[in-house]
């Protein structure tokens, strides 16, 4: 069953617009990864720091390969230095409902 990962994000004051560039210089890479079906960057209109992913995995296993493969390549700890926190991760069945 495909599963929705929705990541939430909180930059850094005043740089939201910054965050939503790093992640468009790595999402082509997570695009092409194996099990990953769509990824898409959301930004809050009322709050520009406050910034969501949210991507359709064909399994959670697979995301959390890929995720611990951008670990290994240092892109998690490139990624932290945009934010004012650590970010959440929420996993959603995706149910055809």
């Amino acid at each position: 069953m495909a599963v929705r990962v929705v990541v939430e994000a909180k930059a850094k004051p005043g740089t939201g617009n910054e965050l939503v560039g790093f992640f468009r210089s790595i999402l082509a890479e997570t695009r092409a990864h194996e099990g990953c079906m769509s990824v898409d960057t959301l930004q809050n209109c009322d709050d520009a720091d406050n910034v969501l992913l949210a991507a359709t995995w064909e399994t959670r296993e697979q995301y959390e390969k890929y995720l611990a493969w951008q670990r290994e390549r240092g892109v998690s700890g490139r990624l932290m230095e945009h934010l004012a926190d650590t970010p959440t991760i929420r996993f959603f069945d995706v149910t055809g409902a």
